[in-house]
């Protein structure tokens, strides 16, 4: 269970952001001037920007008022949906039929715009059994070419509120389509924030994140997709109901064994509200269903806070796959989090092994920066 004033933050958030940003340390929000439209430059039901422009506004000026309402009128490929400022409640699902759909927070502010749900992986389903942890996703994106632009995703589940589920597990984004690029977005969560993974397990789906946001404690940034993390921030957050470290893990990737690019963090920052070094970089995910996993990660030039145990920052998730067996790499990281004192602990790529861990290489023919 996480404390008490954990749980008045993550409620703030959805129930005022401007509290909410202030809890996080942030500007508050722009919003739009009274009497303009709420989905700024991007046109309105009535000057639609083009047919296959959807204007979501959850009190009824758009052409629905719920995302997932619009994402299923989208049928086909190449849908845009603009997001009026608001709190989405909802669970939302872009199947993989649904491809290169593009969201769009009108605002330009990515703490206007939250889709936010709470099921975690033990919450009982209706008729019988849990939802699982892919089953507790607030957003699930399957359709290839997804673009995401100022949109917070959320998943505000909190143990201290269910102490007797023992799956805490509560994704706010799972993200399994090839080409999915997300801008300016936000993830808030707990455990398990951000489900960066691909449909099939020799489907290397590739995925970029560009000026983000993912905050959470266990394992909340995971999965086995080819991702790329530039210029983004990941916070790991304090608790209180732990009395001694870890507190938890930032990355936990499940890379396939075959495939030869896993998580590449560059550019990036991480910051903690807990303790000095009470949390892991990262450990490595190898599931049941694929025990030939070789987990990838590589962090590159890289701001590492005090909160990451520089000592020993990475750890094992089962005996039976130490992460010195698995890819996990560094180069050029800063602050605290990033002092070697035991470099046995700390694998260090060369200048030569680097050139190949840039988001070019990881990315190949798909360069979504160049729209950013």
């Amino acid at each position: 269970m996480t404390g008490h004033r954990t749980a008045l933050s993550r409620r703030s958030f959805v129930l005022a952001s401007a509290g909410a940003a202030l809890a996080l340390g942030t500007a508050a929000p722009a919003h739009a001037s009274h009497g303009r439209s709420p989905f700024g430059r991007y046109g309105s039901p009535a000057a639609r920007l083009d047919e296959r422009t959807l204007y979501v506004h959850a009190g009824g000026a758009g052409d629905f008022t719920t995302v997932q309402a619009a994402v299923t009128a989208a049928t086909g490929s190449g849908y845009t949906l603009v997001l009026a400022p608001g709190v989405y409640r909802e669970t939302v699902a872009v199947s993989a039929a649904r491809t290169d759909m593009t969201w769009i927070g009108a605002s330009g502010d990515a703490r206007d715009v939250t889709v936010v749900y709470d099921n975690a992986a033990g919450t009982p389903k209706p008729g019988g059994g849990t939802y699982g942890t892919t089953g507790s996703a607030t957003t699930l994106v399957q359709g290839d070419g997804f673009t995401a632009r100022d949109i917070t995703f959320a998943n505000d589940w909190l143990r201290a509120d269910h102490p007797g589920i023992t799956g805490t597990q509560a994704v706010a984004l799972k993200v399994q389509g090839d080409r999915s690029a997300f801008v300016r977005c936000r993830f808030l969560g707990h455990q398990d924030t951000l489900y960066a993974d691909s449909m099939a397990l020799g489907t290397f789906a590739r995925q970029y994140f560009r000026d983000c946001y993912a905050e959470g404690d266990v394992d909340f940034v995971f999965g086995r997709a080819t991702a790329v993390f530039e210029r983004c921030r990941f916070h790991a957050l304090t608790r209180t109901d732990l009395a001694s470290a870890p507190y938890g893990f930032v990355f936990a990737p499940s890379t396939a064994g075959a495939n030869p690019r896993g998580y590449l963090v560059t550019r990036a920052t991480v910051t903690s509200g807990a303790p000095d070094g009470h949390y892991k970089l990262a450990r490595p995910w190898v599931p049941s269903s694929d025990t030939t996993a070789r987990p990838m990660l590589t962090v590159r030039e890289t701001r590492l806070g005090a909160g990451i145990d520089a000592v020993a920052p990475y750890t094992d998730m089962s005996s039976g796959f130490p992460w010195q067996d698995q890819r996990f790499a560094e180069y050029r990281n800063t602050g605290p989090g990033a002092r070697i004192t035991v470099p046995e602990n700390r694998p260090q790529l060369t200048a030569a092994e680097a050139a190949d861990h840039t988001r070019e290489a990881y990315l190949g023919d798909w360069t979504p920066w160049k729209g950013c």
